[in-house]
């Protein structure tokens, strides 16, 4: 678990974190969030880029196949999203939580919170190593 959360720290990403995922085209979702440090409790706003499970950061919103994300975070091995309104006293925060540790987030707005919330809550339960492939139900097409 230490692995996770020192790649979600942002220190030393290796490529293999990233390898496979072209993070610079057509990301599940793609935004500024506000972020805080792991271990020098600081906010800072970073792009990041949700694709393939894994959330990524970078320090500018141009990203290409150049770019070396600050971070990432593989969240199938997150076990929750939510609102954190009441643990930061901070509008429009939201945490990121494995079973040892937790993550804060703070979004721009109500809508954008929400959307973050649902856009990481959906590929947890997607890439979460609890769900194999047979038991992932696609909805829409049974209409």
């Amino acid at each position: 678990m230490e692995g996770l959360w020192r790649t979600a720290a942002g220190l030393d990403p290796k490529p293999e974190d990233y390898e496979g995922v072209d993070f610079w085209l057509a990301p599940e979702r793609a935004g500024w969030l506000t972020k805080q440090g792991e271990y020098i409790k600081t906010w800072r706003r970073r792009w990041f880029v949700l694709k393939r499970g894994k959330l990524f950061w970078f320090k500018n919103s141009f990203v290409t196949h150049d770019s070396k994300p600050r971070g990432v975070i593989p969240v199938g091995a997150c076990l929750t999203v939510k609102g954190a309104e009441d643990v930061l006293n901070k509008q429009f925060a939201f945490e990121l939580s494995t079973n040892r540790d937790t993550m804060y987030f703070i979004a721009d707005s109500e809508k954008e919170k929400e959307e973050w919330i649902n856009s990481i809550g959906r590929s947890i339960v997607q890439h979460s190593r609890s769900v194999t492939d047979s038991e992932v139900v696609d909805y829409d097409s049974k209409r």
